[in-house]
């Protein structure tokens, strides 16, 4: 049975930090590629950064590039979403997803309907 669990949100002051944690279980973890995702209140699920696990390849949208760091530990099948200089604008339900059979190379995804399982979601929020 596949499963992600997310971790690590909370409530936290513009500018803070926080580290997010997706634990995979139920597939090969180095054959897949994660994606962190958030969708805020009335507003439509958006991706965020991807990573692949097969090459370790990064994306990042423009919106979080150069304040997020996605990174993979395949030793404890978890991707960990780094998330500094936080905004208010960054406020939402994270989640993370996963596709499982992802061999391709340099290359990763941020359109939700590619991924095939999700986590349940962490809230974040950010106060100003």
């Amino acid at each position: 049975e596949v499963q992600l669990v997310e971790s690590g949100g909370g409530l936290v002051q513009a500018g803070g930090s926080l580290r997010l944690s997706c634990a995979a279980s139920g597939f090969t973890f180095d054959d897949s590629a994660i994606g962190w995702f958030r969708q805020a209140p009335g507003k439509e699920r958006e991706g965020v950064s991807c990573i692949s696990n097969t090459d370790n390849f990064t994306f990042y949208m423009n919106s979080v590039k150069g304040r997020f760091t996605i990174a993979s530990d395949n030793a404890k099948n978890t991707v960990y979403l780094q998330m500094n200089s936080l905004k208010p604008e960054d406020t939402a339900v994270y989640y993370c997803a996963a596709i499982t059979s992802h061999l391709d190379r340099g290359f990763c995804t941020v359109v939700p309907r590619a991924y095939e399982y999700w986590g349940q979601g962490t809230q974040v929020t950010v106060s100003s």
